[in-house]
């Protein structure tokens, strides 16, 4: 093994560990979320017993990708190149819901939270892909 590929493979070990380590609160934030909605719809018969109007389903888009992308960021712990796809291609999906049904220039600094959850979550995604290409 020459000295190139061994500092290749401690960078994509690098690389690996920091996709992994960022991906972790991601995804406990995410299965936080997600309890919460399911106990309140167990106990309460409703996601949110506190809404005051109905909302529209095209609403429940973006989030329900994004939800899917991060369930890529936990398939790329086992799988990089599987989950790492997985988590692009729905944060992708869920980015263009996002400009379809909220554009960011409206009402700007409210509506650019999401666009940044977006990036937050795809960088590991990113970090899984170049790690699963480096490593073949």
């Amino acid at each position: 093994m020459t000295k190139a590929d061994v500092s290749r493979d401690r960078a994509t070990r690098w690389m690996r560990w920091i996709a992994r380590i960022w991906s972790l609160p991601i995804i406990v934030a995410a299965l936080l979320v997600v309890i919460g909605y399911g106990w309140d719809w167990a106990t309460a018969g409703a996601a949110d017993p506190y809404a005051v109007q109905e909302i529209a389903p095209v609403e429940f888009l973006s989030p329900v990708l994004l939800f899917l992308g991060i369930l890529g960021l936990g398939i790329a712990w086992r799988w990089e190149g599987l989950g790492g796809t997985i988590a692009l291609v729905f944060q992708l999906a869920a980015l263009a819901a996002l400009l379809i049904q909220t554009p960011i220039a409206a009402d700007f600094p409210r509506s650019a939270i999401p666009y940044l959850l977006l990036i937050v979550a795809a960088v590991p995604g990113v970090l899984f892909l170049l790690c699963w290409r480096r490593s073949r």
